[in-house]
């Protein structure tokens, strides 16, 4: 059996474009579990990279989320981005419980009548962006706004309080160490934020998301107001997390490889293979997310680990296992289709997915359509990348067309 040897301590604070963080490139070369020490948190960590590895461990009951909420976790942030009645931190049965009923806000037909809304919100920020004319920051103009937008019109948040949203949410996944107590206040005031909505919306129900969760029932089985706002409160930070990223980052990559900007203009039937790839290419994240504890002895990759280690899974090195995709490190949307782990897998796969794509979808697809002469309008070295969050993307994107 493998000696693990002394915790490499891994601040991921990477940040230079979207290149891969060599730290974590050097961690994926091990091919097996490594242990490692993050900046918060009272203990090390295992982490695994192999793609196979982390749908193990994101599949495998040994492995418990919910088993980390009673202690001070490793992770990236100075306070814990989760709470505990968060499905994120949840374990089978009860998590599959709660995402069965959540399932009922995301059907198919629900999620293409998000996709007429999302289109008219883009199209409106698309036209406002025209009229003020080149050059302009796609970032202020479509990647900041239409995420936030279309995660607060649907669960029904009122405007005057978009604001307050997009502040709580970055405060949530500021890294620094003096970020903790206004993190720990934005949580607060988020989960008393939506305990006040969800019980507006059991008095006078709408036709927002909210509204929707409140409703839905499997048989007699139903969400209770608790178990509605933190889903709600889980639907608002992803909707300023996921997608805000990787619309900047999408269309940087697109505007930093004229082909692949050719290909969905000659071929826009393409769309959702070239986002697929590049969803799969782009390190959005900086190192990992929320842990997992082991609950019993598990033998992986030549070590052994142990019942109440805590373990990481890298998707964004799963995402680049060679064993998984010929040649990763190129983007490619010709290869073979396969699943890629962007909106993790398991379990806690992002309920939103589908709404992330969609958004993703309609906002690139609109964007290269309404826009044929779109390009860098600063040399791509000059633009400031996040380094305040766990996030990776450009602070601001000047365009000229």
């Amino acid at each position: 059996m493998a000696d693990p040897g002394a915790a490499i301590t891994c601040p991921f604070d990477f940040s230079e474009a979207l290149d891969f963080d060599p730290s974590l490139a050097e961690l994926m070369a091990r091919d097996r579990p490594t242990r490692i020490r993050l900046p918060y948190g009272d203990a090390d960590a295992w982490l695994v990279t192999g793609f196979d590895d982390v749908r193990q461990v994101t599949t495998d009951h040994r492995f418990s989320r919910a088993a980390i909420m009673a202690r001070d976790y490793p992770r990236l942030t100075p306070e814990p981005i989760v709470s505990p009645e968060s499905i994120n931190v949840i374990d089978p049965p009860r998590s599959s419980r709660l995402r069965r009923l959540a399932s009922h806000a995301f059907t198919p037909r629900r999620v293409e009548r998000m996709r007429t809304a999302i289109a008219e919100l883009t199209d409106s920020l698309l036209d406002e962006m025209a009229a003020a004319g080149p050059p302009a920051d796609l970032a202020r103009h479509l990647s900041d706004r239409l995420p936030q937008q279309t995660i607060c019109e649907l669960l029904g948040i009122a405007r005057s309080d978009w604001p307050r949203m997009r502040r709580y949410a970055h405060q949530m996944l500021a890294t620094g160490p003096d970020e903790r107590e206004a993190a720990a206040t934005a949580k607060a005031e988020l989960r008393a934020y939506f305990g006040e909505l969800v019980d507006e919306r059991r008095r006078a129900p709408g036709n927002d998301l909210i509204s929707a969760l409140a409703a839905a029932k499997d048989g007699e089985d139903a969400l209770d107001d608790q178990e509605v706002a933190v889903m709600a409160l889980t639907l608002m930070l992803s909707g300023h997390d996921t997608a805000t990223c990787e619309i900047s980052n999408i269309t940087y990559v697109l505007l930093s490889r004229p082909e692949l900007m050719e290909r969905l203009r000659s071929r826009p039937d393409t769309l959702t293979a070239v986002l697929n790839e590049l969803l799969r290419f782009i390190p959005f994240r900086k190192g990992v997310g929320i842990p997992r504890v082991a609950l019993e002895d598990v033998q992986m990759g030549g070590v052994r680990i142990r019942a109440g280690d805590f373990i990481h899974v890298s998707y964004l090195t799963a995402n680049r296992d060679p064993q998984r995709f010929t040649d990763p490190g190129t983007v490619d949307p010709d290869r073979t289709p396969l699943p890629h782990m962007t909106f993790g897998w398991g379990g806690h796969r992002c309920i939103a997915a589908p709404l992330a794509m969609a958004e993703l979808e309609v906002a690139v697809g609109r964007l290269v359509n309404r826009f044929p002469g779109l390009r860098l309008a600063v040399p791509a070295q000059e633009l400031r990348w996040d380094t305040a969050t766990i996030r990776r993307f450009p602070i601001e994107l000047p365009v000229a067309w």
